[in-house]
């Protein structure tokens, strides 16, 4: 099993302090946690986009560029490139390029998005944007395969003949697909063979499960061997301390945040206390015996390889959220490494073509 860090660099007030940091210093967070999930030996670190309030994400491949400088072996991910609100050859310029400057250690999540805001920002309606989402990752799929694309798109001007440069070092780069409730974003990803990242953080198992086996069904439908399907998964948090009582303490502040959010925006919460968050929400919150079961729980019925847990204190003070990183990697991760499979491809950076001439 592989696990990532990510980050959708949310810019609002600390959900226990109150404070919010500056601009620059939420940014120089994000570059100080991408380090610190390398220095401890997590396989990836992703970063999202999001076009509004309170997010600062809306330039992810700059993001990603500066810290494909600064890192040399973590595989950095788009958690999620919002690919029915851009251009998609634009799009594509910018990830092959980022893809050469991270010497091939790129992998995309793509998704809708989603927000009222960002879509009037790019002119997007709730009608038409799976239709937009469908398209552009057509084009954007071809783009990575084929030096010539002709093709007529009706989101933007059609193509003929285009070719787009640069090449991406990967031939081509992965793209996950991410779903959270939706059958179309699962359905496109079985069709073309990839893989899935299930968001997995609002609702209890249930969904996300029926969703994921219908990936399962329809990527046998399109004729993909079984055995190459390959699923990612989300958290709806994460601490863990030696003691179960010490994790739950800690994290209870930051659960009473998230109850104050749902109360200011008028939904009725999903998980209305901490013990039933702890129980029957995706959140990792206890021992690291606690969290490698829970683990283990959701595989039996999601049969993923990848998991995905939050960059963000989210609240936690931040050497207790360095703790709980520290603890995973030391004793959560070795063990569900041992237990449960990667993914069934290799991972690992690629090498350049003419590197790949020299060997045998």
């Amino acid at each position: 099993m592989k696990f990532l860090l990510s980050t959708l660099i949310v810019h609002a007030p600390d959900p226990v302090t109150g404070v919010q940091k500056s601009t620059f210093d939420r940014f120089r967070e994000v570059i100080d946690k991408a380090l610190l999930a390398e220095e401890l030996g997590f396989d990836g670190y992703g970063v999202g986009e999001r076009h509004e309030r309170p997010f600062i994400s809306s330039s992810p491949t700059v993001v990603l560029s500066h810290l494909a400088a600064l890192t040399r072996r973590i595989r950095l991910f788009t958690t999620v490139t919002t690919l029915s609100l851009l251009d998609p050859v634009r799009a594509y310029e910018d990830y092959a390029t980022l893809d050469h400057l991270s010497q091939g250690r790129l992998e995309l999540i793509i998704g809708k998005g989603n927000g009222a805001a960002q879509r009037e920002l790019f002119q997007v309606t709730p009608e038409d944007q799976w239709e937009r989402n469908a398209e552009s990752y057509e084009v954007f799929r071809r783009l990575w395969r084929q030096d010539k694309v002709t093709y007529d798109t009706r989101f933007r001007p059609p193509l003929q003949e285009a070719e787009v440069w640069p090449r991406p070092l990967q031939q081509p780069v992965r793209v996950w697909h991410g779903s959270a409730t939706s059958r179309e974003s699962v359905d496109l990803a079985a069709r073309y063979g990839d893989p899935l990242f299930s968001a997995n953080v609002t609702n209890p198992i249930g969904p996300y499960a029926e969703l994921i086996a219908y990936y399962r069904e329809r990527w046998a439908h399109y004729g993909h061997d079984p055995a190459r399907a390959a699923v990612g998964s989300g958290t709806a948090g994460y601490h863990a301390a030696h003691r179960s009582q010490d994790a739950v303490a800690a994290y209870a502040p930051v659960f009473a945040g998230y109850l104050q959010l749902q109360e200011k925006l008028g939904v009725a919460p999903v998980f209305p206390t901490l013990e039933d968050f702890v129980e029957r929400s995706s959140a990792l919150v206890g021992s690291p015996q606690q969290v490698i079961e829970k683990v283990h729980r959701y595989h039996e019925q999601f049969g993923h390889s990848v998991i995905n847990l939050s960059a963000d204190a989210n609240g936690l003070p931040g050497h207790q959220h360095r703790a709980g990183l520290e603890l995973f990697q030391a004793e959560i991760a070795p063990a569900l490494r041992h237990t449960l499979p990667d993914p069934p491809w290799e991972w690992a950076p690629a090498r350049p073509a003419a590197e790949q001439e020299l060997v045998p």
